[in-house]
């Protein structure tokens, strides 16, 4: 307890000055992830903040932690290269919904089932802010905007479903209007040993006038006090709700290898150990 006291928010400001839009849900996670360092007590350069491109992934710059604003997309091949190589940092991840489940599906999907111990914060503006309002994959069936004036006709992707049957181990869900409950469940994912995904509602109060602030102050509910997140089936129904929206921890997955213990274990030289790890996998999933 006496380290984390050692350390406060100001530690991870890097003095850079957010260029958000005023309103937007994006002041309220970067609030939450100051809040969360601090309360994990980290050095600064213990910690990489990856990104991609969009409004929210301009978060490692107001960071005074190590940064990598990565191209479109490309948050988690950054992440697992910065993981793989120096396993003793610890690496958060940032991105929007447009790179996160547009340009950056696939990577997402792949950096989820090998189960990488990052934790990935996506903000879900429902829309294309940086490239000022177009329809982006979590945005709903028949939104208005630059891109879709006749209203969209793709339906929108469910994150936490994506992540949970992706096999993330960690699965969360929360809203920028309250920072204090994502600052700690960033803490959780954190802790979490395995890929945790901390999907947050960061409205855009510029482009999106659909999803608000408002809004989620009517949509939004606690997942249920006596929800266990072992149990993948439930949180499956609970990523599933339209009403209400249930922000909270929906899954967690203890005891599954990560990918970097899996990777240092496939390459020590020991057929008898490499054969033992892939034993355990086949009975943990056939």
């Amino acid at each position: 307890m006496s380290d984390v006291l050692e350390h406060s928010v100001v530690e991870y400001k890097s003095g850079e000055k957010p260029t958000w839009c005023p309103g937007c849900g994006d002041f309220g996670v970067l609030n939450a992830v100051y809040n969360a360092l601090a309360a994990k007590g980290y050095n600064s350069k213990d910690v990489v903040c990856v990104s991609g491109i969009g409004c929210s992934s301009r978060l490692p710059y107001f960071m005074a932690t190590y940064g990598f604003h990565t191209i479109h997309g490309r948050a988690m091949p950054v992440a697992t290269g910065i993981r793989v190589a120096n396993p003793d940092l610890k690496v958060l991840a940032f991105g929007g919904d447009g790179d996160a489940f547009a340009i950056g599906a696939g990577h997402f999907v792949h950096a989820v089932r090998r189960n990488l111990d990052i934790t990935y914060v996506i903000m879900d503006n429902s829309i294309y802010g940086l490239t000022k309002g177009q329809t982006s994959p979590t945005s709903g069936f028949g939104f208005v905007s630059k891109s879709t004036p006749n209203g969209a006709i793709d339906r929108p992707l469910n994150p936490l479903m994506l992540a949970i049957t992706a096999g993330a181990t960690f699965v969360a869900r929360a809203y920028s209007g309250k920072p204090k409950e994502l600052a700690d469940l960033i803490v959780q994912g954190i802790d979490h040993r395995g890929f945790s995904v901390i999907h947050v509602f960061s409205p855009c109060p510029t482009f999106n006038k659909v999803n608000t602030f408002k809004s989620y102050r009517d949509e939004v509910a606690a997942v249920p006090a006596d929800h266990d997140p072992a149990n993948k089936v439930a949180a499956l129904a609970l990523a599933n709700s339209d009403e209400p929206l249930y922000t909270g921890l929906l899954l967690r997955e203890t005891g599954v290898m990560t990918f970097e213990d899996a990777l240092g274990r496939f390459h020590v030289g020991d057929e008898t150990n490499r054969r033992q790890v892939i034993d355990a996998m086949l009975r943990k999933y056939s």
